[in-house]
């Protein structure tokens, strides 16, 4: 069986994991203060054109999440998503845990726009009987796959602005939007429009961890309390400063996430040219092609994936993610058995 369920079921991409090895006998600081952390924050301030951004690396997208946002609104703040973002479907109520409503806006593609955001301030106008909606979260890429324009993105970080929202953008798939061949942002870009966003290394070849970067750092000025009040301050924090040091010194990061998204271009390819339809339209390593049920049936006794959604009683949209070490000769392998079932099923 092989999987096309998420981009994390391998380990590590091998240079990351010669570097823990070829470092793991030297003495360094601990709590991030080591030697490759700093480097690896120095690195990233370099690619985002930002020399005062604080940084900070974590293990995980749920644990980031529930940082960024505890930290930067009050007990009577709320967050605004779209219905299908990870803070709201994915976290078990993590947000809501720590006292914060998520509002969420209607989408078709998975994007808040101008609009979706000025109809919740909207509704939650009635002071103090209402929550108060203080920021904004959007990940890009999207949870469906999707991903936000340069033109998009402006509009959001000037009306978020002018409203006194803050801007967070989950990036636990950022380099696969990045490297999306109709994507015209830069992470200088992300790091000039955004408050607050950070650089997923789980789904793209690390071991684990995210890099928080907020974009001043009069923003968070005292994050590293709440970092280690929430347990997430790693003793062995080099652990994560080697990796985001080897992903991004010679742009690792973008060529893994480059090629994920190809080895999902090519499934899309074949399925647009079988005359099957998709339930979004993605370019990034997520696509969710809608096929019949027989075809799925025969196609999960050799692949794991998500059926994401019920089309009719005959179709299905499945949800296929491809992973910086997907190997080509796979993928080819399941493009052959999605066009032997092809006579049978349409």
């Amino acid at each position: 069986m092989y999987h096309f369920k998420n981009d994390y079921a391998e380990g590590a991409h091998p240079d990351i994991l010669q570097q823990l090895l070829i470092t793991n006998l030297q003495q360094q600081p601990g709590y991030g203060e080591d030697d490759y952390s700093l480097a690896a924050k120095n690195i990233i301030r370099e690619k985002t054109g930002n020399p005062n951004a604080a940084i900070y690396f974590v293990t995980g997208g749920t644990q980031t999440n529930l940082l960024v946002i505890s930290a930067l609104l009050r007990q009577h703040e709320a967050v605004i998503s779209a219905q299908s973002g990870h803070i709201f479907v994915h976290e078990t109520g993590a947000i809501e845990a720590q006292g914060h409503r998520v509002i969420t806006v209607t989408t078709d593609n998975g994007k808040l726009n101008v609009a979706g955001i000025e109809k919740v301030l909207q509704t939650y106008s009635l002071r103090p009987h209402m929550v108060k909606p203080r920021m904004v979260y959007i990940s890009n890429a999207t949870e469906i796959g999707t991903i936000y324009t340069k033109r998009e993105f402006e509009e959001l970080s000037a009306y978020c602005r002018a409203q006194h929202l803050y801007l967070f953008m989950d990036g636990a798939r950022m380099g696969h939007a990045l490297t999306a061949e109709n994507n015209d942002l830069t992470l200088a870009d992300i790091a000039r429009l955004a408050d607050v966003f950070y650089i997923g290394g789980t789904k793209n070849g690390a071991l684990l961890g995210e890099a928080i970067v907020f974009n001043s750092p009069d923003l968070a000025p005292e994050f590293d309390y709440i970092l280690k009040q929430k347990g997430a301050l790693l003793a062995k924090g080099r652990i994560l400063g080697i990796q985001f040091l080897e992903l991004f010194k010679n742009d690792l990061y973008f060529d893994l996430a480059r090629h994920a998204n190809r080895m999902a271009m090519k499934i899309a390819a074949a399925v647009k040219a079988c005359g099957y339809t998709f339930l979004t339209e993605s370019t990034t390593n997520q696509i969710f092609p809608i096929l019949p049920k027989a075809l799925i049936k025969k196609l999960s006794e050799k692949y794991l994936f998500f059926e994401w959604q019920e089309i009719d009683e005959a179709r299905s949209a499945l949800r296929l993610i491809t992973s910086w070490a997907t190997e080509e000769a796979v993928v080819d392998e399941f493009i052959r058995d999605l066009k032997e079932g092809l006579p049978m099923n349409k």
